[in-house]
């Protein structure tokens, strides 16, 4: 029997062990494409049966050059780097892990809060320069207030904000939060209060956003919803870059129009050397690490793999992206 093909498009990853020992499972032949040229990439899919995708985009040629793929699968949870039309058209399964890092990223995003509303940053800065205290000077402190009271917003109320919520509330944060997809009963559940887009805008002394990147959601903070909200404010973002409208957002910092703000992620990664949100003080900038620790890595390896055993095995994908539009 001939084996089928899996390509891999673009790893972070220091080898494949971990895929290979989920792909033996099946009779198939994994093969890691060394460059992210579309020319190249599509001489690797056209007789590939499943193809994996991390920071590669499966674009319609790609797609339609891959004849006999049935899968394509992220390594993660946003999939807005593969051409979900293009590939349904086809008959292409889509699927993603969307289970392998809530922790991690929920984690992350409290740690960007805290360190945020108590000024970590700034004071470490002042420490190391020689300076001691609250005081004037470098990475001034003031003002810093105190967490238990403030109104934490969420942007989307899915699986990893709800894990925000909990924790945001052991630190004594009243959470809110604006999801046209859940209901306000819902919400209640996890102690949360289900508001509309302006009011949580208005009233969130730190707005964290867990909202998916589609043409819906582009730039869903821009010079205008930006000002709505509170000159105290800090707004968090380990979503998608594209979320956030960065012009915007380094004029409103730059301005004091809000107090600061906290990102995983940026509208271009990595960013250019002369980002001018590289030249603040009152930002905090990692490098799209929220999702990482040792073993929600080995997770979505697992998990990615066994979305394409699953298929080539000919069943359907457990994390089904596109299983509504296919279902038509």
């Amino acid at each position: 029997m001939e084996k089928y093909k899996v390509v891999l498009l673009d790893s972070s990853f220091p080898d494949t062990k971990v895929e290979e020992e989920v792909l033996s499972e099946v009779s198939a032949e994994l093969y890691l494409c060394p460059c992210l040229d579309e020319g190249t990439v599509v001489q690797y899919v056209r007789d590939a049966d499943a193809i994996v995708v991390q920071l590669a985009r499966a674009t319609e040629n790609l797609l339609e050059a891959a004849k006999r793929c049935k899968v394509v699968v992220k390594v993660g949870i946003g999939v807005d780097n593969i051409d979900i039309p293009a590939a349904t058209k086809r008959g292409i399964y889509v699927a993603n892990v969307p289970d392998f890092c809530f922790d991690e990223v929920s984690d992350h995003t409290l740690a960007l809060v805290l360190a945020l509303q108590r000024k970590i940053n700034s004071l470490d800065r002042k420490v190391r320069q020689g300076a001691w205290g609250l005081g004037p000077g470098p990475g001034e402190a003031k003002p810093i207030f105190c967490l238990k009271g403030q109104t934490f917003g969420l942007v989307a109320f899915g699986n990893i904000a709800r894990m925000v919520a909990k924790k945001a509330q052991a630190f004594g944060f009243k959470v809110i939060a604006t999801d046209p997809f859940v209901t306000p009963e819902e919400a209640k559940k996890f102690g949360v209060e289900l508001v509309d887009f302006d009011r949580l805008l208005e009233i969130s002394d730190v707005i964290s956003i867990h909202a998916p990147l589609s043409k819906s959601t582009y730039h869903l903070f821009n010079e205008e919803t930006i000002r709505k909200m509170k000159n105290t404010a800090y707004l968090i973002n380990t979503a998608r870059g594209g979320l956030v409208d960065q012009k915007a957002l380094y004029n409103a910092l730059k301005a004091g129009k809000i107090a600061g703000a906290g990102l995983d992620v940026m509208e271009e990664e990595p960013p250019k050397a002369d980002d001018p949100l590289l030249t603040l003080d009152n930002v905090i900038i990692t490098p799209h690490t929220s999702y990482y620790s040792e073993a929600s890595v080995i997770k979505v390896r697992q998990g990615v793999f066994r979305e394409v055993v699953r298929v080539l095995k000919g069943g359907q994908p457990k994390s089904w992206v596109n299983r509504k539009e296919m279902s038509k």
